[in-house]
């Protein structure tokens, strides 16, 4: 036996997996447990329909749906299949929905998947039930297919059982046992397990679990429909049991599946029907299983209606059987995977369905057993990515259910959530309301994309309306105000980027640890740098102002920042972390004229020579006390300004009376994005993640190697010598091409990468897209093509930055 003891809770699709996995690495010593028999336990996995689309606009998950279906094609049990990969089909009967179908492709052209968009006649000669007056088009993936989820969990567990791991059915899970913030152990109903780590893959039953270990998980089981019907006369002696793609039909939140002579079919139109964890029944108490509900009839009408007009066929069958069968669901429809911030060794892998189960599984093992992910990218699925409102009762529920009735919904990458709304407020709000603020969301922030008080400086501009995908979430006024913004002073609120201090005697040592550049320098010194995870990718790039010898504020990217400070806090309390957004606000007060606003307003010296570039102080802007930072994300002199909430809008309003006079506008989102990237600033989470190395994503300027070891060090140097892919600067000349992101690069025929960020410069007159690109693509003059839904459109790689490369703004 090797490894440490752990126990897995759920022998799922997920729970399988991973023991399958995390064995194959050497770990042996694991014993997974569940209440139900096995291999078809009783929960979602037991009752899933099995249909696997690898379509999905998030890179991580479509690679770990790749994954599940490699795996699982490899995969039998007793000569019986594992995956039927008969291929997937999404239809469209409405113009939006064909427009969709090819954005769906381009994703998948990004994600390095195969796949056609196909003619009416096409979809029928791939599914000749479907009736071709309805349908206007296709999209086809040829190795999406049908998982045999529960055949699946049996062969994983037998490869598992080979390598000595252990299966314990009928056992349920009353209590996770745990010391001194450590798990020892799991108590079930026949005995305690004795534990190093432990594994959540229970799915439904999830927030019950991770509850004995004091975690809070933002997750709800719902019930979705799905019912068979009888044999279908047009499919009268079909043997196999699925011969056409799997199908999707969105426009009306339903999919279908062959079963022999008879059809399977989803729906995700019917209302909301979340349950509580704690009320889904035991194994035994359950008429079939404890994860299939009742099937209700009278929300499947309009479904059964539906079907039968794009399958006529149907018409001549009946519906024999049907269930209201439970899934998970989560606040942002990504899985919950990782640590729990409070007890040691307690882990979850939870809201994954069949799709990406086998991915997950190999994340996790990869995870536990090298202490990091090096298969996908899983920033966007850390469990410790919730704010705290993130975590509460009501909103849970409000954004699960509605994340149900979106499934199928085509969804702008600018779409705000909905209710509810508003949660978080900067100290601004009531003046940005005043002066017309359209607000989306940030972090649960109410954040102006643009004002409609500066409609006015949009008149005698130039300004070219984008595409009408673009031009959703958009107004001419952010270009007004981003050329306004070069032209003159504008402020911008910054309240929503994460805030953290780090203070103790150790905080200088500590913070140099994670740190790739130089941190524990002068006080007043503020320093961009790189936080890299042990195999060198990054974790996050953030900004460390040393504002007293044992004092740091770093301005982070989320709460995944705080929780990695958190966890690699010395055990000697010489260093604390904490979290000082809620209680305080950012303005960015930036272009040609900020000091014309600010120094009258301070006895502070805030020339070129007073406050360098990359320098703070501390001051008082008329009776505000502030921490001022020399930096600019916009590429324009200025400075970022930290007061206390309570202070917020009197440093607000004694900033617009000062910069009002002056031509000075108040500017939203939609104008940073522009000018940020004119200027070549990454946005972590979009333009680089946890795959991606500083000397790839163009930021190794942000690396000292000359300093004492950092975590990640001696992974970077390996890769600093084999880089293969740049991210890269394209600019584009057709000024109603604006790009969105995700969209596919062709160097001739073949996708060569993927676009990250976008945007329109309305300073260069140019569309910008960044994009990751091959190294010998990614040399400047350098022709390619962006697949933007139906269209071709023409890049050139330019170099970088755009605006100012001497930097004389910045620093003036």
């Amino acid at each position: 036996m090797a490894g440490p003891r752990v126990v897995i809770i759920g022998a799922g699709v997920v729970g399988a997996a991973l023991a399958d996995e995390i064995s194959a690495r050497g770990w042996t010593e694991v014993t997974v447990v569940d209440q139900g028999p096995l291999p078809a336990t009783g929960g979602s996995s037991s009752h899933a329909p099995g249909l696997v689309f690898q379509t999905n606009p998030s890179k991580t998950m479509t690679e770990m749906a790749r994954y599940t279906v490699e795996k699982l094609c490899s995969l039998d049990v007793d000569g019986q299949p594992c995956f039927l990969q008969v291929g997937g089909l999404e239809v469209a009967t409405s113009p939006e929905r064909v427009t969709e179908l090819r954005r769906r492709h381009g994703w998948l052209a990004s994600w390095g998947i195969e796949s056609r968009l196909l003619t009416t006649e096409e979809c029928v000669a791939q599914h000749p039930l479907v009736d071709p007056a309805k349908v206007l088009a296709g999209l086809h993936v040829p190795t999406d297919g049908l998982a045999k989820a529960v055949l699946a969990v049996e062969a994983q567990i037998r490869r598992a059982t080979e390598r000595g791991v252990r299966f314990l059915a009928r056992h349920e899970v009353l209590d996770v046992r745990q010391a001194e913030g450590e798990v020892t152990g799991v108590l079930t109903d026949q005995g305690e397990i004795p534990a190093d780590i432990v594994v959540c893959c229970a799915g439904i039953w999830g927030p019950k679990i991770a509850r004995m270990a004091g975690m809070n998980l933002p997750l709800t089981p719902l019930a979705h429909q799905l019912a068979w019907t009888g044999p279908v006369p047009a499919l009268a002696g079909q043997t196999q049991e699925a011969v056409r793609p799997i199908l999707r039909h969105q426009d009306a939140d339903l999919y279908y599946r062959d079963r022999f002579d008879g059809l399977g079919i989803g729906y995700y139109g019917h209302r909301p029907m979340p349950v509580s964890a704690d009320d889904i029944l035991s194994v035994d108490e359950a008429d079939e299983m404890p994860s299939v509900l009742k099937f209700t009839e009278e929300d499947f009408e309009e479904a059964w209606t539906e079907t039968q007009s794009l399958l006529p066929a149907t018409k001549d069958a009946k519906i024999e059987e049907g269930i209201n069968g439970l899934f998970s669901f989560t606040t942002d429809g990504l899985p919950l995977l990782g640590e729990s911030p409070d007890v040691k060794g307690f882990w979850v892998a939870e809201a994954v369905w069949v799709t990406h189960s086998a991915g997950v599984g190999r994340a996790m093992a990869e995870w536990l057993v090298d202490g990091y992910c090096s298969s996908f990218d899983l920033h966007e699925c850390d469990v410790n990515r919730f704010e705290a409102h993130q975590l509460a009762p009501e909103y849970v529920l409000a954004r699960d259910c509605q994340n149900f009735v979106e499934v199928y919904d085509i969804l702008h990458p600018l779409q705000p959530s909905g209710d509810p709304r508003p949660i978080r407020t900067s100290p601004f709000h009531t003046r940005q309301q005043e002066l017309g603020a359209f607000f989306l969301e940030a972090n649960g922030w109410e954040r102006p994309q643009w004002y409609e008080a500066n409609a006015n400086l949009v008149e005698g501009r130039s300004i070219v309306t984008p595409n009408d995908w673009a031009a959703r979430y958009w107004s001419p006024i952010v270009a007004a105000e981003a050329q306004t913004t070069r032209e003159t002073v504008a402020l911008y609120d910054m309240t929503a980027l994460k805030r953290l201090e780090v203070s103790g005697r150790g905080a200088g040592e500590f913070l140099e640890r994670l740190c790739t550049g130089k941190v524990a320098k002068s006080v007043g010194s503020v320093t961009y740098t790189l936080l890299l995870d042990h195999d060198g990718g990054i974790r996050s790039d953030v900004t460390v102002a040393r504002l007293a010898p044992d004092l740091f504020q770093v301005g982070a990217n989320g709460n995944l920042d705080l929780d990695w400070f958190t966890r690699h806090l010395p055990g000697d309390g010489t260093v604390q972390v904490r979290d000082i957004t809620p209680g305080t606000c950012c303005i960015g007060l930036w272009g040609p004229r900020a000091r014309d606003v600010l120094q009258p307003l301070t006895d502070a010296d805030f020339s070129a020579t007073g406050l360098k570039y990359f320098r703070a102080q501390r001051a008082h802007i008329g009776s505000v006390p502030v921490t001022a930072m020399r930096l600019s994300y916009v590429g324009e002199l200025g400075w970022e300004l930290y007061t206390t909430a309570d202070l917020g809008l009197k440093l607000w309003d004694t900033l617009w009376r000062a910069a009002e006079p002056l031509g000075g506008i108040v500017a939203g989102r939609g104008a940073f994005n522009s000018l940020r990237l004119e200027k070549g600033y990454r946005s972590f989470g979009t333009d680089m993640t946890y795959e991606h190395d500083p000397y790839e994503a163009g930021v190794g300027f942000a690396v000292k190697l000359d300093k004492d070891d950092f975590v990640g060090k001696a992974a970077l140097e390996r890769r600093k010598a084999d880089v293969r892919r740049k991210l890269t600067c394209l600019t584009i000349d057709d000024p109603e091409a604006v790009v969105m992101g995700k969209e596919p690069v062709y160097d001739g025929d073949c996708a060569v990468g993927y676009v990250t960020s976008a945007a329109y410069g309305y300073t260069i007159g140019k569309g910008i897209a960044y994009a990751w690109l091959p190294v010998e693509l990614a040399e400047p003059g350098t022709v390619v093509h962006i697949g933007y839904f139906d269209q071709s459109v023409e890049a050139v790689v330019a170099g970088e930055p755009l605006f100012d490369p001497a930097m004389s703004r910045l620093r003036g």
